[in-house]
């Protein structure tokens, strides 16, 4: 029997609510924890990147199959499978004797994460109508940055109290929470495509060109870096190829992006945003921990600025946008980021942590204005049919920008800092590569404006909107 529609719209928004809140609570937290870690297992600023670059691999490369496979087999099983996996590999990562165990863990949370992430915005999208998603994804969204806010501050202060261990091992009861919510709370499953074949080749192939990409970031400026870079490149091109000529149903659908402007502008501007924004509080937790001697907690209290904005203004700038068009409240959020990004690419070592701050309010402006009416257009960009692809593609563009800006990260320590443990002598180098690291996210926030007003109107039927 089908669930009531209001009593589906209650348990699909609690869904989505604690599974938004889950992984970034852990994902911020972590950063408060690097280099505590670093000082634990004696790794270097670039290895140290890996802990956060791994996670995000794994996920970018499992978010397009398991979109796929939440559309066959069914979104709730795929959405219930990755939260359990999710909970046990942060119990794996809490026992980790060593940086092989804890990577595994951290590969491990990736590919639960890709679960979660594939089919979260899927359920929540068919238990709500267009004319209310907006408001509900603004509250999903804002639980994204309420964990954003919290994790700094329950990073910084578990790490200094009870030991970075501790961080996993807190994620676990709220993982378990989420699990129950879906096996018992939501009774409707979705299968829309359900006997249809799966593409295993263009999958491998996808996660395949992702490996390659970030190894080759990380190796830069070696010249195997560069020649796997253009390698993973090369294999991305022979995945479209492969997915316009597929003969199944492609894991990805290519033609969304090719016949729907609106659809393929509000992914482009998704990435460019979560590229130009994900590293800086990898970077600034470096810069307050390394260059300006903050404990852990004391630098959480700062880092929370940006989130806690992010949360005020998503749920407002969401329900503004089943009203005013997405592109024009979305750029707008873009530029505002932009603003705070060019602020921080002048942070030297006397610039103060009240400086700082302000930028990083800036940034939560910016991008809270951004996030949930850019979230609001794609999905009603398409039809409920490919409501699991579009899910799948937007958090492929989150966890490709993510994976991207991490990358530009790791490139800018590597060629700045080198492979060695960061300390007092390293400082000029360190703040050298926060001011290259910002400067590249500026100038892509500036592109990211243009992307976002290139989408057009959202919102009609005709059917170059609707794939």
């Amino acid at each position: 029997m089908a669930m009531p529609d209001k009593s589906l719209k209650r348990a699909a928004l609690t869904l989505a609510v604690i599974s938004s809140f889950v992984t970034p609570v852990l994902g911020s937290a972590v950063n408060l924890a690097l280099p505590a870690l670093g000082s634990k297992f004696n790794l270097n600023a670039v290895t140290l990147s890996w802990v956060q670059t791994a996670y995000l691999l794994a996920t970018a490369v499992g978010l397009l199959p398991f979109g796929r496979l939440a559309d066959i087999y069914g979104r709730k099983k795929i959405y219930s499978a990755g939260m359990a996996l999710f909970g046990l590999s942060c119990l794996l990562a809490a026992l980790a004797p060593g940086i092989a165990i804890l990577m595994t863990a951290r590969v491990l949370q990736g590919v639960a994460s890709a679960m979660i992430f594939s089919t979260g915005m899927a359920i929540l999208s068919a238990a709500f109508p267009p004319g209310e998603r907006g408001k509900a994804m603004g509250i999903s969204v804002a639980a994204v940055y309420i964990g954003l806010t919290l994790g700094p501050f329950l990073g910084g202060f578990l790490t200094e109290h009870l030991g970075w261990r501790s961080i996993f091992v807190s994620i676990i009861p709220v993982a378990a929470l989420a699990w129950w919510v879906a096996v018992y709370r939501i009774k409707t499953e979705w299968a829309d495509s359900k006997g249809e074949p799966f593409d295993l080749v263009g999958s491998v192939i996808y996660g395949l060109s992702l490996i390659a990409i970030i190894q080759g970031l990380a190796q830069m400026p070696q010249w195997q870096g560069a020649g796997m870079l253009l390698a993973g490149l090369a294999v991305l091109v022979i995945f479209v190829w492969w997915e316009n000529r597929c003969q199944t149903p492609p894991v990805f659908q290519i033609g969304l992006f090719k016949s729907n402007r609106g659809f393929a502008c509000s992914n482009l501007a998704a990435f460019i945003n979560y590229c130009a924004t994900y590293g800086v509080t990898f970077l600034l937790s470096l810069y307050l921990q390394k260059v300006r001697g903050l404990s852990p907690i004391d630098a959480g209290m700062i880092l929370i600025a940006q989130p806690v904005m992010m949360a005020l203004l998503s749920p407002v700038a969401g329900r503004l946008s089943d009203h005013i068009q997405p592109r024009i409240i979305a750029s707008i959020g873009m530029g505002i980021t932009a603003l705070g990004l060019c602020g921080l690419a002048i942070l030297d070592q006397s610039s103060s942590q009240t400086y700082v701050f302000i930028c990083l309010l800036v940034n939560g402006v910016g991008f809270g204005v951004f996030s949930s009416p850019n979230m609001n257009a794609i999905m009603s960009s398409v039809q409920k049919r490919f409501y699991g692809v579009a899910s799948g593609a937007v958090a492929s563009m989150r966890i490709l920008g993510q994976m991207l800006s991490m990358g530009i990260a790791s490139s800018v320590l590597a060629i700045y800092v080198g492979r060695v443990q960061l300390s007092a002598d390293t400082q000029p180098a360190l703040l050298g590569a926060l001011k290259a690291a910002f400067i590249i996210f500026s100038i892509l926030c500036v592109i990211g404006v243009f992307a976002s007003l290139a989408r057009g109107q959202i919102g009609d039927q005709s059917p170059e909107r609707k794939g």
